[in-house]
């Protein structure tokens, strides 16, 4: 016999399964689910295509082969991503219609509309440019791709509320990140934290479920494993008081790439000429700088595995601590589409190991890649305005047993704070083109519903 309570349990939102939404609310989120995770294995299966066709080596082993490849062929690979990423500019421009053309601008300025033909080409452009080498984050693509379909869908069932709506378009966008890098629970998080700005309980299973099928069905193509392989790290009090140290370095090193990412926002060509020809002359100019510094080129992924291990010099570390972002600002700059989440947790890895050679100097005994990891999680926390999300997703991504969770909280929650006391945006944020942020600023800002959905 079923016992009645008086009161409500208080961690469960209302009667069955969460109150208000309807059988095609949950018919959505199990469509929109599969259908990112569709997305997200064929994108992946696009990117290894296009790295093996331009580098002529296999997919893992991008870094490998750009470094090989001579500095003809870098040459002209980057041109030919230059000229593919201006004319692709030029075909969404004309298929874009009331929709944003970022999953942000979609959410925040356009009551969660994204066009999916343009959103389906802008991704596969994104992941083109990004397996020729373009200092940009793969995300974006699958991000776009669930965002895109979970906003068709409901512009189709033409039944599901205004905030169920920017719900699911969230959750589209965290499972597609959830799929291409193998962490269901972050995807979920950065939908709710990072997009939505909310973590109320309502929105918690329909997007964890998203972003679980969206995973599950990715792994026809990609592996299942993490992401970084990295060795298990113990925690000492070495790690504890450097993350109390560096926390608000990190935060203040966040406010200034997402400024960077600002400004290389404003600049992006809005003239049909230039917008073919700055692709074209950044990418040029990448591929020249590639000869020396091959780590430049892609998301960064491979160079981020190879900091975690412990393998780049102090002095590489330095100058690619530098080079790294003005790359990918450039690239974001020349109005070529693409991520900012690896290139971001790749400053920030950088930024930690840089500073783990210094403290070791000071206080000797634990590995560069422990530092690493902090850094990365610290940096990406106050970027994106994240840091739980940040957190989860770090150890997701390395599939760490979470020895270090506490210097990763510690160093994360610092640098947000910062950033936040400085009132920088996250790097989503400022992406938003500048009129239109400033129109939301006067009428109904983001970032997301205030109030449970349903």
């Amino acid at each position: 016999m079923t016992r009645r309570f008086a009161s409500p349990q208080p961690n469960v939102p209302g009667r069955g399964i969460v109150a208000g939404y309807s059988r095609l609310f949950w018919a959505l989120v199990v469509t929109i689910g599969v259908a990112t995770g569709l997305a997200g294995a064929g994108f992946i299966a696009l990117l290894n295509l296009v790295e093996r066709l331009a580098w002529r080596r296999p997919a893992n082993q991008f870094l490998a082969a750009v470094t090989a490849a001579s500095p003809l062929r870098a040459l002209l690979v980057l041109l030919t991503a230059g000229v593919i990423a201006g004319g692709g500019a030029l075909l969404v421009r004309r298929l874009r219609g009331s929709g944003g053309g970022e999953t942000t601008e979609a959410l925040w300025l356009r009551g969660g509309r994204l066009e999916l033909p343009a959103s389906l080409i802008r991704g596969a452009l994104s992941i083109v440019t990004v397996g020729m080498g373009a200092s940009l984050g793969r995300e974006a693509a699958p991000q776009l791709a669930g965002a895109a379909f979970a906003s068709e869908l409901c512009e189709r069932s033409r039944t599901i509320p205004p905030s169920q709506r920017r719900l699911l378009v969230a959750a589209g966008a965290g499972a597609g990140m959830a799929a291409v890098y193998n962490v269901p629970l972050g995807g979920a998080l950065f939908a709710l934290e990072v997009l939505l700005g909310s973590l109320a309980l309502p929105l918690v299973l329909p997007a964890l479920l998203t972003s679980l099928l969206a995973t599950a069905v990715a792994w026809i193509v990609i592996p299942i494993q993490a992401t970084y392989a990295v060795p298990v790290y113990s925690v000492s009090a070495r790690q504890i008081v450097w993350a109390a140290l560096i926390g608000p370095l990190a935060g203040l090193t966040a406010v200034l790439w997402v400024r960077l990412v600002a400004m290389a926002n404003r600049r992006r060509p809005s003239r049909r000429t230039a917008q073919v020809l700055a692709p074209i002359v950044v990418f040029a100019t990448l591929g020249a700088l590639a000869i020396q510094y091959p780590q430049l080129l892609g998301n960064g992924k491979e160079l981020a595995q190879i900091v975690f291990v412990g393998k780049l010099s102090v002095g590489l570390l330095a100058v690619l601590v530098v080079l790294k972002p003005l790359v990918t600002a450039a690239c974001l700059g020349s109005g070529a589409p693409g991520g900012l989440f690896t290139p971001t947790l790749v400053l920030g890895v950088l930024f930690g190991a840089l500073l783990g050679h210094a403290w070791g100097v000071v206080w000797p005994g634990s590995p560069v890649g422990s530092y690493a990891l902090i850094g990365g999680t610290a940096i990406l926390a106050a970027a994106m305005q994240g840091p739980l999300s940040a957190t989860v997703l770090m150890l997701e991504l390395t599939h760490s047993t979470g020895s270090l969770t506490v210097p990763l909280l510690l160093a994360a929650g610092l640098a947000t704070v910062v950033a936040r006391m400085l009132g920088a945006p996250s790097i989503y944020a400022v992406r938003l083109a500048e009129a239109e942020t400033v129109a939301t600023a006067r009428s109904d800002p983001p970032p997301g519903p205030a109030a449970p959905v349903g």
